[in-house]
């Protein structure tokens, strides 16, 4: 039965060094989290304390009603039930599939078990693979076949460090599609570790961005992305920028950037402000006065995205459909089109 995850004030430490910082967050049961965040900022040591690999220094841990590590207890990994998914699968070569997902099932009888291993195949769309060895099937299998062993035993927890790392982009996508439902149909609770955005975007309820050890935001994807709480956030996802604007007595910013509401010119001035603005705010159009130089461009296929100078000299990018093919020092006709109007006081 799925449980809800509670971190309580938790830190960790490695001698002198603290590499986790006191971090509070809740998990609701059945929901899918992501602790996302650039590599050394102390998400993967986060995720290790959860499974009880590293003792605690500070806080605590509780899974349900039952509290599993403080820095006085450190209640055994295997006690934990606690299912965990690995980067590179850690599926065993001589075992056959079914040996591999039934490998955490020794308490059954052999019908039982059987049962078992059959449904946890279903569950994965990979019935009929039984007798199949783990060199015999592609990546994103494999990675199904982990995902069926970690969830066999029934836990009240699954982790997941980064799971996808080793496969590519596309399957990569498709697999967090894949894996969410399976998850959902399963209704167990689940936290990943990753560095990928869009990976954490796709598979998550709830994510947590984590900062050099500190818990920077946690919210919805959504929220994440409309609402960053700091800079950090708001540079870390969706390829945002933040420039430096000001808005006249009236509140309209400069560059026609849009006109803050009078809570923000009150709560924010007028000068220097930190906007936020994402490549979706610029949008491509044929017959706008506003015309940008291109500094320089990336074609993605369906898609360019383009890097623009402001007037003032500042960059911000655009994302355009593919057709739209204006080369670099070239002038292209924008309009800006910020729906919601994200400030942060000036650095400093």
């Amino acid at each position: 039965m799925a449980e809800p995850l509670q971190l309580n004030n938790v830190s960790v430490r490695y001698g002198d060094f603290t590499a986790v910082i006191e971090v509070s967050l809740r998990l609701e049961a059945g929901h899918i989290g992501c602790l996302l965040g650039p590599s050394g900022c102390g998400k993967t040591t986060l995720l290790r304390a959860i499974a009880g690999f590293e003792p605690l220094a500070a806080g605590s841990i509780s899974l349900g009603e039952r509290q599993i590590s403080d820095p006085g207890q450190l209640v055994p990994t295997e006690q934990r039930n606690v299912g965990m998914v690995f980067q590179d699968f850690a599926l065993f070569p001589h075992l056959s599939i079914a040996g591999n997902v039934g490998f955490g099932l020794s308490g059954m009888d052999r019908a039982e078990r059987e049962q078992r291993i059959s449904a946890m195949l279903e569950l994965v769309s990979l019935e009929g693979t039984q007798s199949a060895y783990p060199h015999e099937l592609s990546g994103g299998q494999q990675q199904r076949v982990a995902l069926a062993r970690a969830l066999a035993p029934g836990p009240e927890l699954l982790l997941m460090d980064e799971p996808f790392s080793s496969l590519d982009r596309d399957l990569r996508e498709q697999l967090a599609v894949e894996v969410r439902e399976v998850l959902k149909r399963a209704g167990v609770t689940a936290i990943l570790v990753s560095h990928d955005q869009q990976e954490a975007f796709t598979l998550s309820d709830q994510v947590t961005v984590i900062n050099a050890g500190r818990v920077a935001q946690t919210d919805t994807p959504y929220a994440l992305y409309h609402n960053p709480a700091d800079r950090f956030v708001a540079e870390f996802i969706g390829q945002g920028s933040i420039i430096s604007v000001n808005a006249d007595t009236q509140g309209k910013l400069s560059h026609g950037l849009g006109t803050l509401t009078p809570e923000q010119l009150s709560n924010y001035g007028q000068s220097n402000l930190g906007l936020l603005v994402r490549p979706d705010d610029i949008k491509y159009s044929a017959r706008s006065e506003v015309q940008l130089k291109v500094l320089s461009r990336a074609f993605r296929g369906a898609n360019f995205m383009y890097e623009l100078a402001l007037p003032n000299g500042q960059a911000v990018s655009c994302l355009t459909p593919s057709h739209v093919n204006v080369a670099a020092g070239e002038l292209l006709p924008v309009q800006f089109d910020l729906q919601h109007l994200v400030l942060f006081e000036a650095e400093g």
